[in-house]
């Protein structure tokens, strides 16, 4: 399977027609030996992206409450040199990021060249959680909004358009972008709550939050589909992963990071300015030499 272009969106989309699973004919062991693979080989592109200096990769990560996003930042970017990749959570802002405007805490948190960047839900949240809950907006003491009934369509229209300049910014200065839609299913949803639940370990995890959320589900299907549609762009596409199956999902996100990033040929280590080529077996005697 050629996964980006399977997973890329380039059209409309209704989520209710994508699948949130995939039969792979691959055991869970067969899937977890071909990501160590896939994964290496992702360390070792880090590397040279590191070394070539002129790119950075923003890798977004969207989904309903258990979709897996923390355990595929786990196990994709385990063989990854610790300090070439970042990984930022963003949770409800901070009075200092709200004393900002909402793209501010996702701008300063860009990963440098030469890195990865790893957005754990990311600046979508303000298109997503803030129109199921308009409520919310208020807190942004934004001109010309004093109440719920000022967050009219145009207001939307308005942050999409930001959303996709900032991503066009962002990716004529280097930065590669890839958003990952991580499709869970309502049913799937249930069962791991339920074993949040179930299982003493995983407890901590759950919160009644998440029910009264799950009750928003639509709501929230609705806003997703949406905000796909609108801002999936060649320079910023999305990628929708069925995510029922934890293993199969996150095989998928690596194989599309490999596969999209191998394509750019500029990506190579640097070469030795000539000087230093020419007295290579000079500093190698004077090493040996000591």
């Amino acid at each position: 399977m050629n996964y980006k272009d399977h997973y890329k969106i380039k059209d409309t989309i209704s989520l209710e027609d994508r699948a949130t699973s995939v039969n792979t004919d691959l055991s869970e062991e067969a899937l977890e030996k071909s990501l160590r693979k896939i994964r290496k080989k992702l360390g070792k592109l880090q590397d040279t992206l590191y070394a070539h200096d002129k790119y950075s990769v923003l890798v977004c990560l969207q989904g309903m409450d258990t979709a897996g996003k923390d355990s595929l930042i786990r196990e994709v970017f385990k063989d990854f040199n610790v300090r070439g990749v970042e990984v930022h959570s963003f949770k409800v802002p901070t009075d200092l990021e709200r004393s900002h405007d909402y793209l501010w805490r996702h701008y300063i948190a860009l990963p440098q060249k030469g890195k990865f960047g790893v957005f754990n839900r990311t600046h979508y949240e303000n298109v997503l959680v803030t129109r199921v809950h308009p409520e919310y907006i208020l807190g942004e003491n934004l001109p010309d909004i004093t109440s719920v009934t000022d967050i009219n369509d145009s207001f939307w229209d308005k942050r999409f358009d930001q959303i996709n300049a900032f991503e066009k910014h962002i990716s004529e200065n280097g930065t590669l972008i890839f958003k990952f839609f991580l499709h869970l299913s309502k049913e799937e949803q249930k069962n791991r709550l339920l074993r949040r639940l179930e299982k003493k370990e995983k407890n901590w995890k759950f919160s009644s939050g998440d029910l009264k959320e799950r009750k928003l589900w639509d709501d929230y299907q609705k806003c997703y589909e949406d905000a796909i549609n609108r801002t999936s762009k060649p320079y910023a596409p999305w990628y929708i992963i069925p995510a029922d199956n934890k293993p199969a999902a996150r095989l998928a996100v690596a194989t599309i990071l490999l596969e999209e990033l191998s394509a750019y040929d500029d990506i190579q280590e640097p070469e030795l300015d000539r000087k230093t080529k020419e007295n290579i077996e000079l500093y190698k005697a004077q090493l040996n030499n000591e």
